[in-house]
């Protein structure tokens, strides 16, 4: 056990010890969790209208209807989220035109201690089917999680370690799903034990498998299909014809877990381990050329990943004092990756292991100030063996401070946020790498301030900026090599300096009547901005991605908006949309340029009919062609996706069973996501019937 975890453990206990001196009742419900429209991630819980910045919130039928096998996926019905769409396995959000290292995606507030912020080819270790819900928050509010979280959060709040006791005593849910499109099937069940009034045992186990994925269309793009056409290789004229299932796409993933909790009305303490392994592979960049002499081709690879994690969360709410709550988070996990090749040789190993805690104290609210301070520790150590190693065995550190301050006036609301973080970044000599024993620190300081006006009943308009400063991650200093998983060469620059930026952005939100209303307008200016894009080179036979550092501007805006257009005792219809565009440029001493890999203008509209028994929804979503791309980037063209849903409740709405039959992609249409490294080799699911079922006791 590590010297971080040990911490861990003694800390959390200290913070709860008095929990078990309490002699009240166990807490029988948490109402922040089961409120739609509160915010638990924005450290104090907070309802949607009251944070200075975009947010979304997906729980209940939404999420049982959209849920896929990865986070990217789940989410990209979500304003302002796209997808990395790394095949159908390994997808992470993008957050209004930012992934990777810009993108925190969290597990019930802490990290996920995989490398899937490394590349684009290594999945999220986090199960959405565990999930109770999910929250993302975007832009400035999310940097209370970590400098690294300037596009924004995701949250993946579970009940691993309960949170309640069940009022029965005992409490099972589980879930059943058939999708054709991969002829994927995924099953999940977990029960929850009370054992007195106050203990709590947990129990939860997944498993998925799909084949490959059948996609609209052709797998490889016009332009790609034509060089493979005038190649002369008999072998790779055929890739023009390849249609339908893309190869190498298959995945297998299980999951198991186990947890407590000692739960009371003014403390709660509780702990959980769980083990996750997957086999799946990733889609192939493939070769539409003959190759030099000397060049290998393209392989199929397939990475074989498993972890051990472990958890704690503890909380006390005392009676009275300056002090709400205190709680603490923290964790821990082992992380293993294989890559193998075709023969099922391992290739190149990751081996990760790290941790994070956190501790937060919660203000007690006065007089309308409500406020949070916190601290906050993450440690990972990454070693990467093999041929095809890109980056030496490395070691950051990141200790951060931060606060959070709100004033209610009535009509008008103030917020002000801070955030100091010590970060160390270093890398072990390799003589394979060509580089010596390198060692980074940087102080980081961000901070924001804003505030809302309810101008009339239920609506809101308000303003906030932000300053942040972020440490480059050992991945964009220290890379030097090949990498399999995304078949690229990968260049880092060790000299580089913290990232800067300032933002504003614009809110508007109203819940009136019939109508929903939230709208985004955001600006972002950066100073020594740190992005990855091809520089037309080729090293090793594979095309080399270097990261560079510039002066860059993003800006851009997103709307969701919803209206009860009929409404009856038994029958509510709901109109509602969403509509995003990011537009991103790296300013340069020569022309400007426009950033890579961001996403396109995109509008989503639905409907939607909705009776104790019954919801029916139609929706139809339209991304348009992105023309505006980074040097040595190919365009994309738009497309429309049509999908419905039917969700039937059998014993009405307030019982725990739903069926839930959905066709996405109806008319089977070739769709590919600009924000994805593969979007040339690789499109989106084709036509694809999903029939669910989920229950609970």
């Amino acid at each position: 056990m590590t010297r971080l975890f040990k911490i861990a453990l003694l800390a959390s206990t200290l913070l709860v010890a008095p929990a078990f001196a309490q002699t009240e009742p166990a807490a029988k419900n948490d109402h922040h969790m089961d409120d739609p429209e509160i915010v638990v991630t924005a450290i104090y819980a907070r309802s949607q209208a009251d944070i200075l910045s975009g947010t979304s919130i997906v729980t209940g039928d939404e999420l049982a209807r959209d849920i896929r096998s990865t986070i990217g996926e789940t989410l990209t019905r979500q304003a302002g989220v796209s997808s990395t769409s790394f095949g159908p396995n390994a997808s992470r959000p993008v957050l209004r035109g930012f992934q990777g290292e810009r993108v925190r995606v969290l597990s019930d507030g802490i990290g996920s201690f995989d490398v899937s912020s490394t590349s684009v080819d290594h999945a999220v270790v986090i199960n959405p089917l565990t999930a109770d819900r999910i929250e993302v928050l975007r832009g400035p509010s999310a940097l209370l999680f970590g400098s690294s979280a300037i596009g924004g959060v995701v949250n993946v709040i579970d009940s691993r370690i309960p949170r309640t006791v069940p009022d029965s005593g005992f409490h099972f849910d589980g879930t059943a799903t058939y999708g054709t499109a991969a002829q994927e099937r995924a099953f999940g069940g977990r029960v929850d034990l009370g054992l007195g009034e106050r203990f709590v045992i947990h129990l939860d186990g997944t498993y998925n498998k799909s084949g490959n994925l059948r996609g609209g269309g052709f797998v490889l793009t016009p332009a790609l299909r034509a060089e493979a056409l005038a190649s002369g290789d008999s072998e790779i004229e055929a890739l023009a014809n390849l249609k339908g299932k893309i190869p190498n796409t298959a995945g297998r993933t299980w999951e198991v877990a186990g947890g407590f909790a000692y739960i009371t009305e003014s403390a709660n303490f509780g702990a959980s381990i769980s083990r996750y392994d997957s086999l799946y592979g990733v889609p192939v960049r493939f070769a539409t050329t003959p190759p030099l002499p000397g060049e290998a081709r393209p392989e199929e690879v397939r990475l074989d990943v498993k972890q051990t994690r472990f958890d704690l969360r503890g909380e006390v709410n005392p009676a009275s004092g300056f002090f709400d709550a205190v709680r603490f988070r923290g964790g821990y996990a082992d992380y293993k990756h294989n890559e193998l090749e075709d023969t099922g040789a391992i290739g190149t190993t990751f081996l990760s292991k790290g941790g994070e805690a956190r501790l937060e104290l919660v203000q007690r609210e006065r007089d309308g100030w409500k406020g949070a301070i916190g601290a906050q520790y993450v440690n990972r150590r990454l070693n990467i063996i093999g041929a095809e190693k890109f980056l030496p065995r490395s070691t950051s550190n990141q200790f951060g401070l931060f606060t959070v301050q709100s004033f209610d006036m009535g009509a008008a609301r103030a917020e002000v946020g801070a955030r100091l973080e010590k970060s160390r970044v270093s890398a072990d000599a390799d003589a394979d790498l060509g580089n010596p024993n390198l060692r980074r620190n940087f102080t980081s300081v961000s901070g924001s301030v804003g505030g809302n006006y309810e101008f009339t009943g239920g609506w809101r308009i308000g303003l906030n900026a932000s300053y942040t400063q972020r440490a480059p991650a050992a991945e964009e200093l220290y890379a030097n090599g090949p990498h399999a998983g995304t078949q690229a060469f990968e260049i880092g620059n060790p000299n580089f300096k913290k990232e800067k930026s300032t933002g504003l952005e614009l809110t508007v939100r109203g819940d009136s009547g019939p109508f929903k209303i939230a709208g985004s307008l955001y600006h972002s200016w950066f100073n020594g901005f740190i992005y990855e894009q091809p520089d037309g080179t080729v090293e090793d036979g594979l095309p080399v991605f270097e990261f560079l550092q510039n002066k860059a501007r993003y800006y851009g805006a997103e709307l969701d908006i919803s209206a009860e257009v009929y409404k009856s005792d038994d029958l509510t219809v709901t109109l509602d949309g969403v509509a995003d565009f990011t537009r991103a440029k790296i300013l340069r001493t020569g022309p400007d340029a426009n950033a890579p890999r961001i996403p396109a203008f995109r509008i989503l509209g639905g409907i939607e009919a909705e009776t104790d028994h019954i919801i029916v929804r139609a929706e139809a979503e339209r991304v348009s062609g992105q023309k505006r791309v980074a040097a040595f980037e190919t365009t994309t063209r738009g497309y429309t996706l049509v999908n419905a849903s039917l969700t039937a409740k059998p014993w009405g709405a307030d019982k725990d069973v739903a069926l839930i039959f959905s066709a996405n992609n109806i008319f089977d249409v070739e769709a590919r996501r600009h924000a994805s490294f593969l979007k040339d080799y690789s499109p989106l699911s084709g036509r694809d019937f999903r029939a669910t079922i989920r229950f609970g006791f």
